[in-house]
């Protein structure tokens, strides 16, 4: 994801632009690429992806057997992606908030994941994040989120909640033993690692530099 407003102005191609459960979101065209804005913020675009990657890679390079792996939020598939190129996944739950991101998954961005939702293994749920984390009881060997631009400016002020002390309590119940978080930012937060300690073993954070900006930030913390 991203953390630039954007207007109307941009040249860039409105493809569809539609009322979601969260606000307005925007599909655009920008030449080869595509862009996702929500409500006026920019999210999420084609044009690099090594960070989302990075997401699932650091979790993945801890685990000794196959398992599966929760991705919160979907993107525009690079996670998803990378996942399923993996031989240490065996199934994929991804729970989208956003049903038009699923369905341009499936169509216009269907060729930057490789077409990943026709994959068998991969399992999409529409729902809020924190609420299905709330009423499952399956563990993962790894979750990874992108639901936000991050634990400092989220998408819908109720996801804080999944950055609280006890949404990380929770987080952390839905790992299986020796099971890793990985959070996307789109910039380093002041206190949020210290905050993933009191509930994790242990705690890390990457930098991936980008081409303007700041760099994306990838927090990984472990169970155990």
């Amino acid at each position: 994801m991203g953390s630039t407003m954007v207007g109307e102005a941009s040249h860039a191609e409105v493809l569809e632009r539609v009322q979601g459960r969260l606000g307005e979101l925007v599909l655009r065209g920008d030449g080869p690429d595509f862009e996702v804005i929500s409500n006026g913020v920019f999210l999420m675009d084609t044009r690099n992806g090594a960070s989302e990657r990075l997401l699932v890679r650091v979790p993945l390079g801890g685990l000794r057997a196959p398992g599966q792996l929760l991705i919160g939020g979907l993107g525009v598939g690079f996670s998803l992606a990378e996942a399923l190129a993996s031989d240490l996944v065996e199934r994929v739950t991804v729970v989208e908030i956003e049903p038009a991101v699923v369905e341009w998954n499936r169509t216009y961005l269907a060729a930057w994941s490789g077409g990943a939702l026709a994959d068998p293994r991969v399992e999409v749920v529409c729902a809020d994040l924190r609420d299905w984390l709330a009423s499952t009881g399956q563990r993962f060997q790894a979750i990874c989120l992108d639901v936000d631009n991050g634990p400092g400016w989220t998408v819908a002020e109720a996801n804080g909640a999944l950055y609280s002390e006890e949404g990380l309590a929770l987080l952390r119940e839905r790992l299986a033993p020796g099971g890793a978080l990985t959070i996307w930012s789109a910039g380093s937060v002041e206190g949020f690692a210290s905050r993933l300690r009191s509930a994790f073993v242990r705690v890390e954070r990457f930098a991936v530099e980008v081409p303007r900006g700041e760099p994306d930030v990838i927090y990984a913390a472990w169970r155990d």
